[in-house]
């Protein structure tokens, strides 16, 4: 493998993961961000993204002086080393008006960094944008001795770095055959399959990746809602489809919803994308329909196992909710679906107690301003009518149930993530209602 000088434009959960990923591969990686008090904690360090191995990864990078850190894009085109060959972008696209992703990022940086690159230089587009988002950005460079490439990112928060090192493909998306060989060649030590398209291609990969998921989640979600209305059992219903190899066990499981920081505005772009293609994508959008159906039906699930009644009153009703993160493995909270049912909860007049491994009580979280978070498990658990279990944390399978059922007003747990051994909460009196199951 051939090492290159690479620079990589934004920090946050991609962006590092990335840079600490490649410098790990034998290459030389600068990374940049604007925010000058992030980039002085990374350089004494300290990684404020919860995710396994990427500390160790970027100390190692470091040590090795293959890794350093700057503020400033243009500050990390040029070094002791050299001229950057490869820039990738990892700045943030969220969700602009009307579910559009917001390039204003991505921009600001071509046009920031235009003037210093390197003749010859590749610009690689990490980010999640949509289609033409490649041609925009050579339009935006105005250098017809730089070549842009799409090589979307595929990394699961709470796996992103044995995602990056262990990946079921590398995509890349150019025009121009070396430039695409090029970056492809950054990952030869990985010896994963190579996807060689055009840059279009390559970014419909990522949105097609992602609304595929997002549909199989929904599917799950109302297969399991029909088991419980048919008396059949969601769990043996995914075991016996999930051997078949054309449909998979992955992402079988019924849940809360899905969310993060990647699903709900990927499926809202891929919206716009066909709207203004002049195509009605209604499997997509009877997806995302499905998934805000059912973090209500996680509300009258609560509300029948504490009421009694699907109508009953939650009004001044104490919940304990077990987890906030959107998932297992990661600090985020962004569009979590654990969120999404506290707010649905809170309207319906609940009060609520919450505990979760990666937030604080003193967590500063606006979304979080009427749920009252705890450090311990058994003070979510204090004088409530319900415990909901929202966030499938391994460490939520051991805990001390009888202390718990000592500590609850009424046995109650919702268990919208099947994650519980229905047994060990029945024997310390608890009456248990999962998903998909009578």
């Amino acid at each position: 493998m051939f090492a290159r000088r690479i620079a990589v434009i934004g920090t946050g959960y991609v962006g590092l993961t990335t840079g600490a990923c490649l410098a790990s591969l034998g290459h030389t990686v600068v990374c940049a961000d604007v925010d000058a008090a992030k980039i002085e904690r990374l350089c004494d360090g300290q990684v404020d993204i919860l995710e396994p191995r990427l500390d160790d990864l970027v100390a190692e990078g470091q040590a090795a002086g293959r890794l350093s850190f700057v503020v400033g894009a243009a500050n990390a085109l040029t070094g002791p080393a050299g001229a950057a060959e490869v820039v990738f972008l990892c700045v943030p696209t969220p969700m602009g008006v009307g579910g559009v992703a917001d390039l204003n990022a991505v921009q600001a940086v071509a046009e920031e960094v235009r003037d210093q690159l390197a003749p010859g230089c590749v610009v690689v587009n990490k980010s999640t944008v949509p289609v033409g988002t490649a041609r925009r950005i050579h339009e935006l460079l105005d250098r017809d001795d730089v070549t842009v490439v799409s090589n979307p990112e595929f990394l699961r928060e709470g796996s992103a770095v044995h995602d990056f090192l262990n990946p079921d493909r590398i995509v890349v998306g150019c025009d121009t055959q070396d430039a695409a060989e090029k970056v492809a060649a950054l990952y030869s030590r990985l010896g994963a399959p190579t996807v060689l398209t055009d840059a279009a291609s390559a970014e419909m990969v990522k949105y097609a990746a992602n609304c595929f998921l997002a549909m199989k989640l929904s599917y799950v979600n109302a297969l399991a809602e029909l088991c419980e209305r048919l008396g059949a059992d969601i769990g043996d219903v995914t075991e016996g489809i999930g051997y078949d190899h054309r449909i998979g066990q992955a992402f079988l499981t019924p849940g809360p919803g899905w969310g993060g920081s990647c699903l709900p505005k990927d499926t809202q772009a891929m919206l716009q994308v066909a709207d203004s293609a002049d195509f009605e994508f209604r499997l997509l959008r009877a997806t995302i329909e499905t998934n805000n159906r059912q973090r209500q039906r996680m509300v009258d699930k609560i509300r029948l196992a504490v009421t009694g009644s699907r109508t009953g009153s939650l009004s001044r009703i104490r919940i304990g909710m077990l987890g906030l993160t959107f998932k297992a493995g990661t600090d985020d909270l962004r569009d979590s679906p654990a969120l999404a049912v506290a707010a649905l909860l809170r309207q319906a007049g609940a009060e609520l107690l919450a505990y979760d491994p990666a937030v604080r009580s003193d967590s500063a979280v606006p979304e979080l301003a009427d749920v009252t978070v705890v450090d311990e498990p058994v003070l979510a658990a204090k004088d409530v009518e319900a415990l909901v279990l929202l966030t499938e944390w391994p460490e939520f399978r051991s805990l001390d149930w009888s202390e718990l059922a000592g500590a609850v007003r009424q046995r109650i747990v919702v268990d919208t993530r099947s994650l519980l051994d229905p047994d060990v909460l029945r024997r310390a009196g608890f009456t248990v209602h999962s998903l998909g199951r009578n």
